[in-house]
């Protein structure tokens, strides 16, 4: 696979503003009520400085094509399947509505790999958010982009096959089902064009998913949520989270919280026990 050294060290600064109604819409679309005064809750940057190509610029996954071109952030590794694979997070400051953001990215690391599953490629982002110029949070996002997947492949994940959830094993449990409309406000908030989270024949036909797939940032927001429930507001100094399997949507989704001496484990389950995301986290002191 080609060298894409060239493309560490490059750098993408966006701008935008926490107003109300993006402030509105983002806590109507988890069914939380506004707080006067509060800041909004930790995830909300997943929604700050989203990308804005042009619509003619999409690739056929929605995701903005790439190029060999000075104006392309991302290097054009040359697999058609990319997905967000982890985040580690630190919250150095809330973020209150009318904030006007900025947010710098860079090329941390791109490294190929080849697996059982095929060639891969994984790209590190660092993104640094400030609000009203003061940072608030940093980000090492990894992508991993795949190989196409084989017309005839198996639907992935597999059919559930009964309950086999322990939500005796944690502290704290949160059950909900992510539908559709869900996907697409979420969709909507993050200016997220793939078509795995809303072009159900996409999914199954060319990525060969079972149905629409939950995005991981989605459920990152939701654990976060449950972690403010149980901790308090704006209480986690750190996070991290990793996909392990697809969520679909329609299909229940544990959230679970336990403690320990020294972190806070989170995790995602599917209704039949199977892991969905894995995630740490850490509080002041």
């Amino acid at each position: 696979m080609q060298d894409w050294s060239e493309w560490i060290g490059r750098t993408d600064t966006r701008h935008d503003r926490l107003d109300e109604g993006l402030a509105a819409r983002w806590l109507a679309t988890f069914d939380r009520e506004p707080a006067a005064g509060q800041p909004l809750p930790q995830g909300i940057h997943f929604c700050l400085c989203t990308p804005d190509a042009p619509t003619a610029d999409l690739g056929e996954d929605g995701h903005p094509a790439r190029s060999d071109g000075p104006g392309s952030f991302l290097p054009p590794v040359p697999l058609p399947r990319r997905m967000w694979a982890s985040s580690a997070m630190k919250f150095l400051s809330p973020i209150h509505t009318g904030a006007a953001i900025t947010r710098t990215s860079r090329i941390a690391s791109v490294t190929p790999k080849s697996g059982k599953s095929g060639d891969m490629a994984f790209v590190d982002v660092v993104h640094e958010t400030a609000a009203d110029g003061t940072p608030a949070v940093t980000e090492t996002q990894t992508l991993v982009y795949r190989e196409a997947a084989e017309a005839d492949a198996p639907l992935s994940p597999p059919p559930a096959s009964g309950d086999s959830f322990d939500a005796g094993a944690w502290d704290a449990v949160r059950t909900l089902t992510p539908d559709a409309r869900l996907l697409f406000r979420y969709s909507a908030l993050t200016f997220n064009t793939h078509r795995i989270h809303y072009d159900a024949p996409y999914a199954r036909d060319v990525e060969r998913y079972r149905g629409l797939v939950v995005h991981g940032p989605l459920t990152a927001s939701l654990l976060l949520q449950l972690a403010a429930d149980e901790l308090g507001q704006d209480a986690l100094r750190h996070f991290a989270f990793r996909g392990v399997s697809p969520a679909i949507a329609g299909e229940p989704l544990h959230l679970a919280l336990r403690r320990s001496a020294s972190e806070i484990e989170l995790a995602a389950f599917a209704g039949d026990g199977r892991q969905v995301t894995k995630a740490s986290a850490g509080i002041a002191g």
